[in-house]
């Protein structure tokens, strides 16, 4: 499309009424004074305030910023020890001993944006664009399905080609699409900020969760960062899940992309952010928080100068921050880092993680990595049968459990019972179950023989006896051959 055609499509679909309407009196969530203030003053905690303040995360209740900001400016390596093990103990209570498992798929790269960091920027001649048809899609589904992946997050680029019908569209194909034993039984949709009107069509053919990450709460950095396209309104993407919420898409997730300003800015953003929602929404804040760290991508040198690298010891840091910050809110780990860092970040309160992951728009069915059709470079090249090996030698239970969407466990629903440490006891049933179908029709002998026990151990544990008895019946019907059964 010519420029003139894509600037007054990115005018109609930006409402500045929807931005301004969850303002406080005329001002953003986001102070970057108060932010600064708060980390300066709280730039040397004691050893007592810190321990105190992991007490009382480890009570599952959110943090106030000048807590946030005294974890972040601890400087004593032994506390951060003792942090990172309250935010698997944290995670633990909440979410039991289980990971939850999905697959990105991108949909399409067409993007109007020019993001000076990302591959998919529209400036970049050396991406080669793609929208994919049903029957594309269907096929990269196959392709997910076969492997034994029941969730995904679907990707699209901020264009007019991946307009609301189309997302409508793919995610339709996406729940309709069949193989075998297997199925997409839950999509999540990472795509530009929209409407209200917009996000009550998709909430109607059964959205999951609406991702959209604000990549950089620092408001100087961002419009550098953005210089054109929808994407260089930093209102609209701001308040892009205030408008998910009150358009019924009750389950939201937040995100910063860490590497592009101060890491201890963007976990007090995050923290913000999640507050605003809260406040707004009767309790209610992300369902997710994702905190992916930049990584290389194709004829993109903005990383070979970047002053805001996050390196690995950092980075732990910062999740176990999050972590404790929102104790009860489920945590993204994805396939941007490496395995090894992975594995051990899994392991201070991280509750999902992709696995098998090709990020190139129709890469699934070719079984091959194509950086020009790639946003970015993956860390973690692992298939899905190894990292569900790898959760289970750590002793991470695998789960594809999508039973809270389809009971209505959602939103103010879900949070309800996470805030209480509760929800583990509805997920932890399930999780076994989908985890029997999974070693039954997809997995290899040596994952088998590596993750089995985990079956018998999560059911040992199970605290009700009545609900134990129900899923040992139920294992016994999935393997004469039923699936899909939940409680």
């Amino acid at each position: 499309m010519e420029a003139v055609s894509l600037n007054r499509w990115i005018d109609n679909v930006i409402k500045p009424e929807q931005i301004e309407k969850y303002k406080n009196n005329g001002k953003s969530f986001i102070d970057e004074g108060f932010i600064q203030e708060t980390l300066m003053a709280n730039k040397q905690p004691e050893k007592q305030q810190i321990r105190e303040i992991m007490a009382k995360a480890l009570e599952l209740n959110r943090l106030e910023p000048a807590e946030t900001a005294a974890l972040l400016n601890c400087t004593d390596e032994e506390l951060w020890e003792e942090m990172y093990a309250t935010g698997l103990q944290i995670k633990h209570k909440v979410y039991g001993r289980r990971i939850v498992f999905f697959a990105p798929l991108y949909v399409s790269n067409y993007c109007v944006n020019n993001c000076v960091y990302c591959g998919f920027r529209c400036d970049n001649r050396e991406t080669i664009r793609k929208r994919m048809n049903a029957s594309e899609l269907s096929a990269e589904v196959k392709a997910l399905i076969g492997k034994g992946h029941k969730r995904l997050i679907m990707v699209y680029g901020e264009h007019p080609k991946s307009d609301v019908n189309y997302i409508a569209d793919t995610l339709r194909t996406a729940y309709a699409t069949k193989e075998g034993n297997g199925e997409i039984r839950r999509v999540n949709v990472n795509a530009a900020p929209m409407s209200i009107e917009d996000l009550r069509i998709l909430k109607e053919v059964g959205i999951g969760t609406f991702q959209v990450f604000q990549e950089t709460y620092h408001y100087p950095s961002y419009k550098k960062l953005h210089p054109r396209g929808l994407k260089a309104d930093y209102g609209w993407r701001l308040y892009a899940l205030h408008r998910a919420m009150d358009a019924g898409v009750d389950d939201v997730g937040i995100g910063a992309l860490f590497g592009l300003y101060d890491w201890k800015f963007e976990v007090m953003g995050l923290l913000m952010h999640t507050i605003d929602l809260e406040e707004k929404f009767a309790g209610v804040g992300p369902h997710t928080i994702s905190f992916p760290r930049l990584q290389p991508a194709l004829n993109t040198p903005f990383l070979q100068n970047n002053s805001y690298y996050v390196d690995d010891k950092t980075f732990k840091k910062l999740v176990t921050v999050i972590r404790l910050s929102v104790p009860y809110t489920g945590m993204i780990l994805t396939a941007r880092e490496n395995a090894e860092i992975r594995n051990e970040v899994i392991q201070v309160g991280c509750s999902q993680i992709d696995a098998g992951s090709n990020i190139g728009v129709g890469s699934y069915t070719e079984d091959a990595v194509d950086y020009q059709r790639q946003q970015f470079i993956l860390g973690d090249n692992r298939s899905l049968d190894e990292a569900i090996r790898d959760m289970a030698r750590l002793g991470f239970i695998t789960s594809f459990c999508t039973a809270d969407y389809r009971c209505g466990r959602t939103g103010g629903c879900f949070m309800g019972i996470a805030k209480k440490g509760k929800i583990h006891n509805l997920c932890m049933p399930n999780a076994i179950l989908t985890f029997k179908e999974y070693l039954l029709d997809y997995a290899s002998e040596e994952t088998k023989e590596a993750a089995s026990y985990l079956i018998d151990k999560e059911l040992a544990a199970l605290p009700n006896e009545q609900v134990r008895a129900t899923v040992v019946e139920m294992l016994e019907r999935i393997k004469n051959g039923e699936r899909d059964l939940f409680l």
